[in-house]
């Protein structure tokens, strides 16, 4: 929850890591930025960008340069990972969260790090960040710098994705038992969306997982310290939800070429009935035109029992229609 009325503008919250102890403390709202900046430790600042003081907040905090300031004020919605001059600045993709609950869409962090800091802004509440702050507050030793930190932000992104993965099976497994059922059914309507968001999700954790790897081959020196095995650990980790994204993907798209496949085989059926149904009625349709003809002295059609003879002739046509049907081979 955002805070009403904080000192620094679209303050959400703020920690101070103590180097050493490996403690934080959770500053308070009134907080002021020269109290963030101690002559030890790190700090994390998270700003909602809904917040317009954000950006000239942000202009005012000294030692970071301009393209760090754009990152972090950007509304760009891709992925990026940018190493420079001991920084790292850039866009990671999240889920968005509500009030009472979470969902599925997309939303983005914008973030920026070195070995004094690690600052934070979004525009919607995000699932992984605020998973990252409870772990935090339970367990603050484990984040002893700002790599660490930026770790466990991803590492809360994995975990979303592993419990998306979970959910998007149980999905296509409800699918996949009507789709393989004797009765066919069109599942197309329900299998859209989940293809919908498998795709999203690994268009979106391909290119995060290319730029960590690009990241963790940039040069020593231009990293903050520890980020190099921070970002192998979390390219192993993106690898692995990766493979199980792919593999949803895969088995989505087949779902829905077995789902186009069962509708065609029922239209054709369904057209092949009826083809049938012509080549029984044609027969029928020609006796009833030739008695129904406006021609003079035609057998028949004097008195009641041209009906007779005339019902008599159409099922006989029917008859001799199936007889040759059977004998080719159609029926």
């Amino acid at each position: 929850m955002d805070i009403p009325h904080p000192a620094i503008p679209g303050l959400v919250w703020a920690y101070r890591f103590q180097s050493g102890n490996g403690n934080c403390i959770r500053l308070p709202p009134e907080v002021e930025l020269t109290e963030l900046q101690a002559d030890d430790g790190f700090f994390w600042l998270h700003l909602n960008l809904a917040d317009t003081r954000v950006v000239g907040f942000l202009e005012t905090m000294p030692g970071l340069d301009e393209s760090v300031k754009a990152s972090l004020t950007t509304h760009e919605t891709h992925p990026s990972i940018v190493v420079d001059e001991g920084a790292i600045y850039g866009t990671l993709v999240d889920f968005q969260r509500e009030f009472d609950q979470e969902t599925r869409d997309i939303g983005w962090l914008h973030f920026a790090l070195s070995e004094r800091y690690i600052i934070t802004t979004r525009l919607q509440p995000l699932r992984s960040i605020d998973r990252l702050r409870a772990n935090i507050d339970k367990n603050p030793k484990r984040y002893s710098t700002p790599s660490h930190v930026f770790e466990g932000l991803v590492a809360e992104f994995q975990r979303t994705l592993i419990t998306l993965v979970m959910e998007t099976t149980e999905e296509l497994n409800a699918i996949e038992d009507i789709v393989y059922d004797s009765t066919p059914r069109d599942e197309r309507r329900r299998l859209a969306p989940v293809r919908r968001t498998v795709v999203r999700l690994h268009r979106h954790l391909r290119t995060v997982l290319t730029l960590m790897r690009r990241a963790s081959a940039a040069d020593e020196e231009d990293m903050p310290a520890g980020f190099e095995d921070v970002a192998a650990r979390l390219t192993g980790r993106l690898e692995a939800v990766d493979h199980d994204v792919y593999a949803l993907q895969d088995r989505a798209r087949l779902l829905h070429e077995e789902v186009d496949s069962k509708l065609s085989s029922e239209t054709n059926r369904h057209l092949y009935i009826l083809s049938l149904m012509t080549a029984f009625l044609l027969p029928p349709t020609l006796v009833t035109g030739f008695f129904g003809m406006n021609t003079g002295s035609l057998p028949f059609t004097e008195g009641t029992s041209g009906t007779i003879y005339a019902a008599s002739f159409i099922v006989a046509s029917i008859l001799f229609a199936w007889v040759v049907l059977r004998r080719a081979g159609i029926l």
